[in-house]
Parts: structure tokens; sequence; C-alpha cells
């Protein structure tokens, strides 16, 4: 399973291109895809109208939508956080400790564009997707 970040899905439903949305693109029939119930809500409060976001809701329920929620969660996104700032690297928001903390347990792949995830790959071992 791939989980696919808001930072990716952004860009592509603006149809930026990067090697992130060429891989999506390209993937979205062959590979399993999700998002976390997170996701959805960075990606929805981006647009600007309800109509706007009702349609892009229906394209991601096309997709796996996992739910974050949880004290288990909470305590592991903590635990990491603390033990990357204890290695002298800070995670800027608290909403990726989550998701890749999410990744880490269930041992899914993340696609992402988003800096904060380089130090969950190099220090923990989060499987990440580099097209």
């Amino acid at each position: 399973m791939v989980i696919v970040d808001t930072t990716v899905w952004v860009d592509y439903l603006n149809g930026v291109a990067t090697p992130e949305t060429d891989w999506l693109d390209a993937q979205m029939a062959r590979q399993r895809l999700g998002l976390l119930d997170l996701m959805v809500s960075e990606v929805l409060q981006g647009l600007s109208t309800d109509r706007d976001a009702a349609r892009v809701l229906r394209h991601l329920r096309r997709f796996e939508i996992f739910e974050t929620g949880g004290t288990e969660l909470a305590v592991d996104a903590a635990r990491h956080y603390r033990l990357l700032r204890a290695r002298g690297r800070t995670v800027r928001k608290t909403i990726d400790c989550l998701i890749a903390s999410f990744c880490l347990r269930e041992r899914h792949s993340l696609l992402h564009c988003d800096r904060d995830f380089d130090v969950f790959e190099e220090l923990l071992g989060l499987p990440v997707v580099h097209p």
C-alpha cells in the first residue's frame, strides 16, 4: 500500500507536474493507493467551494481512506517527535508526525513532496516512494 500525502494530492489536483504527480498518474490504476482521514481534511480545506469539495471528495473516495484517530497513534507520533528532536531534527508539523507514524506502524510506503518526512525516512526507516 502506498499512502499519498496531501502535498502530492494538491499538486495533482492543480495540474502541477512533478515526479510525484507523474508517478501517481502512471500508477493510479496499478498500485494499491490510500490516504488518511487527516489528508482528506487538508485537501478539502484548500478548496474554495462546497461544490469543488464534493467533487474532489468523490474522487478521493475511490482510494482507501484510513481512520487515524486514537490515543495509540498520538502516543507513537509524540514518541517519534521526541526521538527525532533528541537527535537534533525537529519536525515542523504535528500532522506529519501522525502521518509518518501511521505509515511506520502499518508498514505502508509514503509518496510525498514534504521535507519533514525525510528525517523519518533517514532516522526511523519510513518507507518512501522515490519516483
